[in-house]
């Protein structure tokens, strides 16, 4: 309440965007430490390259700023003293 619409807006999705890149880095050293793992039992298991890495974690945060911004958007057009007066 009292935080301009942009602020809500970029407040939200910047949280977004922290929760996603501390997920991608967990999933990157879990997958290279389960890959290391794997590759002692299965030799032929090859590690993928860099490009689907990279590519699997631009998809996932344009995922997450959509995820993130439309709610907020829609939020942030809310009139708030219409939604106090509601409840």
């Amino acid at each position: 309440m009292g935080s301009l619409p942009r602020d809500l807006l970029a407040r939200v999705v910047s949280e977004g965007l922290l929760m996603v890149v501390a997920g991608i880095a967990a999933g990157l050293a879990g997958g290279l430490a389960l890959a290391r793992v794997a590759a002692r039992f299965l030799p032929a298991a090859q590690m993928p390259g860099v490009l689907p890495v990279a590519c699997s974690a631009a998809v996932l945060l344009v995922a997450a700023v959509a995820a993130s911004a439309l709610p907020a958007a829609r939020a942030a057009r809310v009139d708030v003293v219409q939604a106090l007066r509601s409840n």
